[in-house]
């Protein structure tokens, strides 16, 4: 974490660094200020979008009481505000969280409640915990951000000392996606990481990693099933279109992504299931 974290911000300060050598010492200002802004945009867009495509509503209370009495009693255990809780029809067993300690968000999908057991599901909450409680949800948005913000100062530079003309337009945005793409590699990094940590924290929770162990085997299981009964589309509440289950934003916040293949692992969100399982065993 410090490694990769040191490298995104060398990232960072090599764009402040260069808008100080282009624009001067008064363009600082400018860029932390619009820094921030873009982050903290992304962060708000990317919460209400996560929980719109998967038309998460409220869980009930009377309806789930034991989900409630489980999530506060690790809130309490973990330090943060109990989340608000969600419920979704996403066609896989799945679970995420956005948001930060004080407002967090938990949604778990209907197919996971009626999969897992009761300790296989508190496990699944307190991994989601955990990442709220780590403050992960932010730290990727900010690694996000980062690349975002190093991608565009890439386009900015290349029709800066080009031509202005068509070529050195498309060549800028070739040029941006391609830096924003290497930039992502270490966000990416940092997030199959927080996972780890994540089911460690959830495992020292509930006081033994075999139920998230069993509960990510079953999410497996479950997550393949549903990619191949999902090959034609479904769809969920209010008519919204399902590919696979979730989309691939929502993917990322899963608690499983069923990324597969050498080049899929590398531009992964979550390290292998397996290692995952045999950690949690260990």
């Amino acid at each position: 974490m410090a490694v990769v974290g040191s490298i995104l911000a060398g990232f960072y300060m090599v764009v402040i660094a260069a808008a100080w050598a282009m624009f001067g010492e008064g363009i600082l200002p400018i860029a932390v200020v619009g820094s921030v802004l873009l982050v903290g945009v992304q962060y708000k867009i990317g919460k209400w979008a996560a929980l719109r495509s998967v038309g998460a509503e409220a869980l009930s209370e009377q309806q789930y009481p034991e989900i409630h009495r489980m999530v506060e009693t690790h809130s309490e255990e973990m330090g943060i505000d109990k989340p608000e809780l969600k419920i979704a029809r996403m066609g896989v067993p799945n679970a995420f969280a956005v948001g930060r300690k004080g407002a967090g968000i938990v949604v778990v999908s209907e197919e996971l409640i009626q999969l897992l057991d009761r300790e296989e599901l508190e496990g699944v909450l307190a991994h989601e915990l955990a990442h709220i409680a780590n403050r992960d949800v932010v730290t990727m948005q900010l690694g996000q951000g980062i690349a975002s913000i190093v991608g565009i100062a890439a386009q900015f530079a290349v029709l800066l000392t080009g031509d202005n003309d068509i070529a050195d337009f498309f060549l800028a945005i070739v040029v941006g996606n391609v830096v924003q793409f290497v930039v992502m590699i270490f966000v990416l990094a940092i997030s199959r990481y927080r996972e780890y940590v994540a089911d460690a924290d959830a495992k020292r929770a509930i006081g033994d990693g075999d139920p998230l162990a069993r509960a990510l085997e079953k999410i497996s299981r479950g997550n393949q099933r549903g990619a191949q009964s999902s090959r034609g589309g479904r769809r969920g509440r209010g008519g919204r279109q399902r590919d696979g289950g979730v989309d691939q934003q929502v993917s990322a916040l899963c608690i499983s992504s069923p990324d597969s293949g050498f080049l899929q692992k590398i531009v992964s969100t979550h390290p292998p299931m397996e290692k995952r399982i045999e950690r949690l065993r260990s």
